[in-house]
């Protein structure tokens, strides 16, 4: 019964919403070329299925590079700045310094190092994830038990299985966590370094509807891409499901060494 309330509250009020979205349109007399009626979008959806589907596919692939790239660089960079001091007071502050630029500012200036190709966007994308994944696995490094170590240490434990059972262990929420939020960010990151100049990809379809004023059009792509953030963030809640399983069994290991 409480599985089905946590379902039916939010089912109720998304129906909700969409039918104030459906009749509450044409009764205060919107135009069309401001907000259309949900049934609109839906025709929209169903009329450009194929156009959609292409364009999804183009942005999707350029979000997916763009995420792992991110993640490989994101804890690369924390843990040059975790196990060197030196590069870290080198890395940190670029790393900082980075994110008080505006992405949308640098976005243009990758068009013009990459052009028209897809690493433009790619690169687009990195800028909008790798900060989020760099400062929460950080964070997670940095609040590893010390006392904790030195027993591993005094144990006859090597870097790498000290790292594995106790780091590991430590990283895993903050890493899954920046990774959800990277996740989302990849797509509108995508999105932007397409309206900047692409050929193909969910973003210059949107421009295009915008300039021919097919808000019903508009509309559609932004539903797809809301759907392909949704697809990214459950893949992120998946893994964080099946690591946190893992890690679970690492602190009952790790609680063992430090009781005996």
């Amino acid at each position: 019964m409480k599985r089905f309330n946590d379902f039916i509250f939010p089912f109720v009020f998304l129906i909700l919403i969409l039918l104030a979205w459906e009749f509450l349109i044409p009764y205060f007399e919107v135009p069309n070329y401001i907000v259309p009626k949900f049934s609109d979008v839906l025709k929209a959806l169903w009329l450009q299925k194929e156009l959609l589907y292409k364009h999804s596919v183009v942005t999707l692939g350029e979000a997916i590079l763009g995420l792992c790239i991110s993640v490989i660089i994101g804890i690369s960079c924390a843990l040059s700045i975790y196990l060197w001091r030196s590069v870290g007071k080198t890395l940190y502050p670029i790393i900082i310094f980075s994110q008080t630029i505006p992405t949308i500012a640098l976005s243009p200036i990758m068009v013009m190092w990459f052009g028209y190709s897809i690493w433009s966007k790619v690169a687009v994308v990195i800028l909008f994830c790798f900060f989020p994944i760099v400062i929460s696995t950080l964070d997670g490094l940095n609040a590893v038990d010390k006392d904790l170590e030195d027993v591993l240490r005094a144990l006859g434990g090597s870097r790498l299985q000290i790292f594995f059972k106790l780091h590991m262990n430590s990283v895993l929420p903050n890493f899954l966590s920046s990774f959800k939020i990277a996740a989302t960010y990849s797509v509108s990151g995508a999105t932007i370094g397409e309206w900047l100049g692409a050929e193909a990809g969910l973003g210059i379809y949107i421009k295009r509807a915008a300039g021919m004023l097919q808000s019903d059009s508009v509309f559609a792509g932004v539903l797809v891409l809301s759907f392909l953030g949704l697809i990214l963030f459950s893949i992120g809640f998946l893994l964080e499901k099946i690591l946190l399983k893992y890690r679970r069994k690492l602190k009952e290991d790790n609680y063992e060494i430090k009781k005996g």
